[in-house]
């Protein structure tokens, strides 16, 4: 994060790099010193991410939404927790609040770009305080579960899978709210100040914002189905998941917003036409996939409801899907989006990532970042899933496969 932050500031996007190895040991200097110099924490960035934080707090326990169940936990005699998935109506509350208190001047979102490298320290150093107070209060209430006995490996993967305080679920509010959340105000804040300074938002930035939205918004109105990911049902909540929840996905992901602001690059009206059509349509595919399955799943489980949360897309829920049953009682979807490939949810995941990149133009290394990174965390996580189904599910699996051969494509892979 630091890496990138200091190739944006000082190299417009170049990359930062010692020329030999001799020159390490002034370039780990010069590196520190660009830290301590222009991204120390101050004051006034402290007050605006704790004002943010707790605002989140709070809308996560007043707002309205639906209480939804997960599924039942293993480790805990298959309890079953419930989720107030009412982040949407704090997603509306939080931009009206910060749009309003724009346009009248009271604090202009441009500002949260000028403290980015302070701003970026609070978050990280307030997310490694979590990470170690969630760690050691997981032990201290005898809440921990999975333990390797290396304290390193376990401050990482956590000790508490689910933690809470009251009803309020720490992991899930971070998962959604936090990041998501913060990612699209850097975005905004970047085009803001683009504006202040340029009198006009390139159409880049207008991409990259539009294609922020979209995700951002996604989580936030499909927060329901959230709460049978594996990230919420297995995973932690450790170091690694709270330090990219609340530091890594806002301030990775919103490098392109940062490059676009110190280099703005016009492309052609059409080739930018047509690149939102592709958005659009990736778009699509993902949110109705995405939607399909949930939807299919929380059907058998009795949890479905219908939300009116914009915008309900035609096709994210199937009539009467056709499906595969399998001898351990799972039913595999084989119907909708999920008769053409079995991961093209991952297709369009990875054409959005580098429509991001796309958003800056096609030179530099560094946009191009996160949907690499990207395309190796969906590889990685394919396999995963891979060995994971063909050992739960054995010959039904082999089955499956043959139902639905393609992986990502459909007719290619």
């Amino acid at each position: 994060m630091y890496y990138m932050w200091i190739c944006l500031e000082f190299y417009q996007g170049g990359l930062f790099l010692p020329n030999s190895l001799s020159e390490i040991p002034n370039f780990l200097s010069t590196y520190f010193s660009y830290i301590k110099t222009n991204a120390c924490p101050t004051y006034e960035a402290f007050i605006i991410f704790m004002s943010f934080f707790i605002l989140q707090i709070i809308l996560a326990l007043v707002m309205p939404g639906p209480k939804i169940q997960g599924l039942p936990v293993p480790s805990e005699n298959n309890k079953v927790y419930t989720y107030l998935c009412n982040a949407v109506w704090s997603w509306y509350f939080t931009f009206a609040l910060l749009f309003c208190m724009n346009y009248y001047e009271i604090f202009k979102l441009s500002r949260i770009q000028e403290l980015h490298g302070p701003l970026m320290t609070v978050v990280i150093i307030t997310s490694d305080f979590i990470a170690l107070s969630v760690y050691f209060a997981g032990i201290w209430l005898n809440k921990q579960t999975r333990m390797s006995g290396e304290f390193v490996y376990d401050f990482f993967m956590g000790s508490w899978l689910n933690p809470r305080i009251g009803s309020f679920d720490l992991k899930m509010w971070a998962e959604i709210r936090v990041s998501w959340m913060q990612l699209f105000i850097l975005t905004i804040a970047a085009a803001c100040k683009q504006y202040e300074s340029l009198g006009y938002v390139s159409g880049g930035m207008c991409l990259i914002v539009y294609a922020q939205y979209l995700y951002s918004n996604a989580c936030m109105k499909g927060e329901e189905c959230v709460t049978t990911t594996w990230d919420i049902f297995y995973e932690k909540w450790g170091w690694m998941l709270v330090f990219w929840n609340i530091a890594g996905v806002p301030y990775v992901y919103s490098f392109q917003a940062q490059y676009i602001l110190k280099n703005p690059y016009e492309h052609n009206p059409i080739v930018l036409t047509v690149i939102f059509i592709v958005l659009t349509g990736a778009y699509y595919v993902w949110d109705t996939a995405q939607s399909q399955k949930n939807r299919f799943r929380a059907k058998i489980r009795g949890t479905f409801i219908e939300r009116k949360t914009f915008p309900q897309l035609p096709w994210g829920t199937l009539k009467d899907p056709k499906y595969q049953k399998t001898e351990c009682g799972s039913l595999l979807l084989v119907d909708g989006w999920w008769k053409y490939a079995r991961k093209i949810h991952y297709t369009a995941d990875i054409i959005m990532a580098f429509i991001w990149a796309l958003s800056c133009g096609y030179s530099g290394f560094l946009p191009y970042f996160y949907p690499l990174f990207f395309l190796g965390m969906i590889t990685h996580r394919y396999k995963r899933d891979q060995e994971r189904c063909a050992r739960k599910y054995g010959k039904d699996w082999d089955k499956y496969i043959k139902t639905v051969p393609y992986v990502f494509i459909p007719g290619i892979i």
